[in-house]
């Protein structure tokens, strides 16, 4: 937030979700919301009602876009940017890598993706190059305190257990992780432009199998050497 308020002055917004899952999170909304005003920058707080229990951060994941989609609709922005950095990036490839994900899965989270559930609205990480103790720096420079969520150390959740892992293994190095998943993506686009020019040219593939078109005149050799435009 410090960030895009310094980086695009009088463009920015930002809300605060309070999930209802802590006593905590409304103080810190309100700490939020005073800080904006300093700011100059609009400011609301977004109260849902979860109730704990199975898969609660995937539910509080897909609760807090949908919030916010619809808040950014009404308020009648542009796009959705979340703070999600180098580490979080880092994380992400590993669970992946436990789930053995593709290229696709591996490629991580995008720079500039859609918000889930909301496909038309751009949803911009721009802090993924940046490491979380680089993001701490720049909030204690500003005289701040971060807000401390105690589930960000709960051992119950995988991401932490990913995150205590990776922390105490000094071979890793998040950076050349994150790094991978970036090249992962590249590859990924890359495979969907050759998918796309091979449909475009003629390629059909009912999911059991694939098959190509060839001219008569070519099936019996390759390469082909005729004028069928092949």
């Amino acid at each position: 937030m410090l960030l895009a308020a310094a980086h695009a002055p009088g463009r920015v917004a930002v809300a605060t979700v309070d999930h209802g899952l802590r006593a905590e999170a409304a103080g810190e909304a309100v700490a939020v919301a005073a800080l904006c005003a300093r700011l100059g920058v609009p400011h609301a707080t977004l109260r849902l009602t979860m109730e704990a229990g199975s898969a609660i951060q995937a539910r509080a994941r897909a609760a807090r876009y949908a919030a916010l989609a619809a808040w950014a609709r009404a308020e009648g922005l542009v796009a959705l940017a979340t703070a999600h950095h180098l580490d979080d990036q880092a994380e992400t490839l590993a669970m992946r890598l436990n789930r053995g994900a593709g290229a696709r899965g591996l490629a991580g989270m995008r720079a500039v993706a859609t918000v889930p559930g909301d496909p038309a609205l751009p949803l911009l990480r721009p802090l993924l190059g940046w490491r979380r103790a680089e993001l701490a720096a720049v909030v204690r420079a500003c005289g701040l305190d971060a807000a401390d969520d105690p589930s960000n150390r709960d051992p119950r959740f995988e991401r932490v257990r990913v995150r205590q892992g990776l922390a105490e293994a000094d071979w890793i190095d998040p950076a050349g992780w994150a790094m991978s998943a970036q090249h992962l993506d590249q590859a990924d686009a890359a495979l969907d432009w050759a998918a796309q020019r091979l449909f475009e040219a003629g390629w059909q593939g009912d999911g059991a199998g694939a098959r190509w078109p060839w001219p008569t005149a070519c099936r019996r050799r390759w390469p082909c050497a005729c004028s069928n435009g092949c």
